[in-house]
């Protein structure tokens, strides 16, 4: 996605939950050069269940190597054809690509500022795509930071409905080692800002 600002000044929480948004993203969109998996492997995590699952990547980042990581991304998510999985919005939620909620979020980043960069090619209802744009309406990537309601008000629409369901079919995928890890803090994640997301309209 295309930035329209300058990096603006948010509280540490947020700044720490834009930057898990990004590297999500960042994971997702292509797979990890040796400079993504060095850094990958020296995080570290705590006893919660998503610091658990950073420190299982970064224990797995520290064996993988780039080819391994771009073969096991082409399986999962290229393939032959197709991958295993099919990271779109518009499949989980109907079975189908390119469909209303391909264009619903369409409209509503239109709506936000947020276009496509020229150089992807993917509709912008995949996985990554939707990590970066919640990561940039955080940090304040696409114009002013986005307040919490908005923030919810996106999720809830384009992210909330499937994407736990997407992050726990890569964790079990039969193509899944090193992306395995990757979507246990998918899962853990999107369980957080859910609640996260209750409790504050609570």
């Amino acid at each position: 996605m295309n930035d329209t600002s300058e990096m603006i000044e948010i509280p540490e929480e947020d700044r720490m939950r834009a930057d898990l948004y990004d590297f999500l993203g960042l994971l997702l969109a292509r797979p990890p050069s040796q400079t993504v998996l060095t850094r990958t492997a020296a995080l570290s995590g705590d006893d919660t269940a998503l610091g658990q699952s950073i420190s299982g990547l970064a224990r797995v980042a520290h064996v993988t190597k780039p080819a391994a990581a771009e073969r096991e991304f082409n399986a999962l998510f290229i393939g032959l054809g197709r991958g295993e999985l099919l990271p779109y919005a518009s499949y989980y939620l109907t079975g189908f690509l390119n469909e209303k909620p391909l264009a619903q979020l369409r409209s509503d980043m239109a709506a936000r500022g947020i276009t496509r960069a020229p150089n992807v090619y993917e509709p912008e209802d995949n996985i990554a795509s939707l990590m970066e744009m919640m990561g940039g309406m955080i940090a304040g990537r696409f114009g002013q930071p986005a307040g919490l309601a908005t923030q919810q008000e996106f999720w809830n629409r384009h992210i909330g409905p499937w994407a736990a369901h997407f992050f726990a079919d890569l964790e079990a995928a039969k193509n899944s080692v090193f992306y395995a890890s990757v979507g246990a803090i998918g899962r853990n994640y999107m369980e957080i800002e859910k609640e996260g997301f209750r409790m504050a309209a609570a």
